[in-house]
């Protein structure tokens, strides 16, 4: 047996009921985020840098993954606060002092990730992708409420978790949905190196890999909607 039991029965189209019908239906934009962080919590401390990949679509019926991994938006970021653990940036390998003097403006950063991240959606809903997502939500929907305009292109909920679609597909708790344990077909061929640019392009691949997945199901139920 693989680290995750891939080897269930998938769903039919008779156990699932479509969920709703539309006369106009809406398409999700996918951005994969990952963060670098100084702390725990944003406000006492800072993102460091982040890093925004376009990570496909989905009409309801049809996920289109994209070719490559290029539409990308990469910002290192100066600090809003003196706080910080020394952990954290033993993990990122980012030099504060530095980006004290060469970082860009959080209200800079931010308003310019908002505005790339709703052209590259291209009248699409951003929906936002973490693996998990909790803490990085938490980091950027607080910096994009305070440092832009128009807050959240993300609005306050749409978001997507990596780890808990994982999860409810391999029908395995949350506590066995971890990065680690994802078999090969699941993997990224990209590696994990706590740069927010590869970690990001990274979790885009696995998205993919995942959102595919046993989607057989869905094809099934989507001759019904």
């Amino acid at each position: 047996m693989s680290l995750i039991d891939l080897t269930g029965s998938e769903p039919t189209a008779a156990t699932h009921k479509p969920y709703g019908k539309s006369a106009e239906r809406r398409v999700d934009a996918y951005f994969s985020a990952d963060v670098e962080t100084d702390g725990p919590i944003p406000g006492p401390y800072s993102i460091l840098s982040f890093a925004i990949v376009y990570a496909g679509s989905f009409d309801g019926v049809r996920f289109i993954r994209p070719r490559t991994y290029d539409r990308v938006f990469y910002k290192e970021l100066r600090p809003i606060s003196e706080k910080y653990q020394p952990e954290a940036l033993k993990i990122n390998g980012l030099n504060r002092d530095r980006l004290k003097h060469e970082g860009s403006s959080p209200q800079t950063a931010m308003q310019e990730a908002a505005e790339w991240i709703r052209s590259n959606a291209r009248g699409a809903n951003p929906v936002l992708v973490a693996y998990p997502l909790s803490f990085d939500w938490t980091w950027l929907y607080w910096y994009f409420v305070n440092f832009t305009s128009d807050g959240s292109p993300f609005d306050y909920s749409r978001c997507y978790d990596i780890k808990t679609a994982l999860a409810v597909k391999a029908r395995i708790p949350i506590s066995e949905a971890g990065r680690s344990r994802l078999p090969p077909n699941l993997a990224s061929t990209y590696s994990h190196t706590h740069h927010a640019l590869d970690d990001a392009v990274e979790q885009a691949e696995i998205f993919a890999n995942v959102f595919e997945w046993g989607s057989k199901w869905w094809r099934l139920i989507s001759v019904a909607l």
